[in-house]
């Protein structure tokens, strides 16, 4: 560190010192808020470090007074246009989920896979869940239910011919090992 920094970061200690508190005072006035207030004390603080300056001692408080200014306006700005672009939002009306229909039509599509699992033999049915629900690969299947990873590999098709009808606007190949 030379003397130039060293000096400017002893000068930036004392500004801080002498006069946090009165700063922070008068955001929380401002702001009637001591989070937004330290924040926006915090962003000062910063903005004198990029600049690399300090006022002289007589004129700190009105050199921080007039950045916070500054920083308040661009803040009540900022606010400003959230709200304006969150009122917007509201006013679309975008829904936040699925329509009753969507719903209805997904549990209806669930119930038909279901029942076309549960008439599917036991190894087929687990091989199908323990792959698609477990993401389990062919040989872990195999080894879980103690067959050969080609009977894996039929028992999965056979289920998932078995879904088919029920997924026509799904993508067809989604599992493919």
């Amino acid at each position: 560190m030379d003397n130039g920094s060293f000096a400017l970061r002893q000068q930036l200690e004392r500004l801080y010192i002498d006069h946090h508190g009165w700063l922070s005072s008068l955001l929380r006035r401002k702001l009637g808020n001591a989070t937004d207030a330290a924040d926006l004390a915090h962003d000062i603080y910063l903005n004198l470090i990029r600049k690399g300056a300090v006022p002289a001692p007589h004129e700190c408080r009105c050199h921080l007074t007039q950045i916070a200014k500054g920083m308040l306006i661009d803040l009540y700005r900022r606010r400003r246009l959230e709200a304006g672009h969150l009122e917007r939002l509201r006013q679309q009306e975008v829904p936040l989920g699925p329509s009753e229909e969507s719903r209805a039509l997904a549990f209806e599509a669930l119930t038909q896979v279901d029942a076309a699992i549960s008439l599917q033999p036991a190894k087929a049915r687990q091989a199908l869940l323990l792959h698609r629900l477990g993401g389990m690969g062919h040989r872990e299947i195999a080894s879980e239910i103690k067959v050969s990873v080609s009977s894996v590999e039929k028992y999965i098709a056979s289920a998932m011919r078995a879904c088919q009808p029920f997924a026509s606007d799904r993508p067809r190949n989604r599992c493919a090992h």
